[in-house]
């Protein structure tokens, strides 16, 4: 398939004959061939067997159906994100600002004037260890290395190259970190030593294991204190100052959570006078509450009024909470619904080790039966079935 023209020469068309040329260029040998399209193509080399093999490679991609167009990759990564970032739909404007952050300050900087055909995989795997090396927690080079995948990804998909570089490229090993969590007495402390406007959302966070971004978005119509449920909607997300209400982090996220009774009473005030749509918390002034403004005015000087370690985040509280449902003798499928989360491996993934009540049940439950089984009448019996055995 194709075939190899050597510029040295022409060829008569009449005679056959072959002569000389004034070429003088270092690539002599061009190699011709007609891609799917119809559409001739050609490359030169300074070699023949360079131009055979680059024919052979090209007719055994057309064979197989994985041959990509060599003018196509020749797009840079730069170019090709720009293109890539307006069809994407299914991204909430916070995470395409988080995305954006880490192409904006890891990604394009070493790859954006890389054409998409030269992006190599020794290249991306260095790349990853420079990542690494710089400090950066494993999770971060785990997401920028993602980032590039995705974009590689729907390179192939278009056919601009053959395969994803960022295949197999090893990655660091993220280690589980112990997460943070409050006692009863500790959440209680922090409750008090806050703006007792927001002793309730820090219990509401504690105790119903809501988001930040689902509590600051409750709305009045959203809590039935009479029969003690929050119904988790919606969030509200800020993003380049701006709220936007979404549907919840995942589908699962979407449901109705139990609120303890006494959690009820210290609710009722702030219902009080309020339309169904009205947020039942707000900022000092109204409004919505801005989550990194009321982080640092509010909850980091609580946290350190309550004497607690000044690493406490507002997720933590979450975390807490799933705890405390743990304490409480919930069980994974309870603790999933609870915390909106489609899949109880999640829960026994993070939160397993915290699981001791029922590790201890179930071992008092074995030695039970080991002490049953080893009673003497059994021990008894069992020597006297092995004497009849052998006799």
């Amino acid at each position: 398939m194709g075939s190899i023209e050597d510029r040295r020469y022409r060829t008569d068309p009449t005679t056959g004959e072959r002569s000389r040329t004034d070429f003088k260029g270092a690539k002599p040998y061009r190699a011709r061939y007609r891609d799917p399209g119809g559409r001739d193509r050609n490359k030169s080399f300074a070699r023949k067997r360079d131009a055979q093999v680059f024919l052979d490679s090209i007719s055994m991609d057309m064979i197989n159906g994985s041959f990509c167009d060599p003018a196509l990759g020749r797009r840079t990564v730069g170019d090709w994100h720009v293109e890539g970032a307006k069809t994407r739909v299914d991204l909430r404007e916070s995470t395409r600002e988080r995305d954006d952050s880490y192409i904006r300050n890891h990604v394009l900087p070493r790859w954006a004037t890389t054409p998409l055909a030269r992006v190599d995989h020794i290249d991306v795997c260095a790349w990853v260890a420079d990542l690494s090396a710089s400090g950066k927690a494993p999770a971060t080079v785990h997401k920028i290395n993602q980032l590039l995948s995705k974009m590689l990804a729907s390179a192939v998909r278009s056919g601009l190259i053959a395969a994803n570089p960022c295949d197999g490229v090893p990655l660091p090993r993220i280690e589980r970190k112990e997460q943070r969590f409050l006692e009863p007495a500790e959440v209680d402390a922090l409750a008090t030593a806050i703006d007792q406007r927001y002793a309730a959302l820090i219990r509401v966070l504690a105790y119903c294991g809501l988001r930040a971004s689902e509590a600051i978005g409750l709305q009045a119509e959203n809590v039935d204190l009479i029969r003690g449920r929050l119904f988790v909607v919606s969030q509200l997300v800020e993003t380049k100052g701006e709220f936007r209400r979404h549907p919840p982090k995942t589908a699962a996220g979407r449901r109705s959570v139990p609120i303890p009774r006494t959690l009820c009473d210290g609710l009722a005030p702030l219902l009080a006078g309020k339309e169904p749509s009205d947020l039942v918390f707000t900022a000092p002034n109204g409004g919505p509450i801005r989550l990194s403004l009321w982080r640092r005015r509010f909850f980091k000087p609580a946290v350190e009024a309550a004497g607690l370690n000044q690493s406490l985040r507002v997720h933590d509280l979450r975390h807490s909470a799933v705890a405390l449902w743990i304490a409480a003798g919930a069980s994974p499928k309870e603790l999933a619904v609870r915390a909106g989360h489609s899949s109880v491996s999640t829960i026994l993934d993070v939160y397993g080790h915290l699981l001791p009540e029922t590790e201890q049940a179930v071992t008092d439950r074995l030695n039970q039966m080991l002490s049953e089984s080893t009673s003497s009448a059994s021990v008894v019996d069992l020597r006297d079935a092995v004497a009849r055995r052998r006799a």
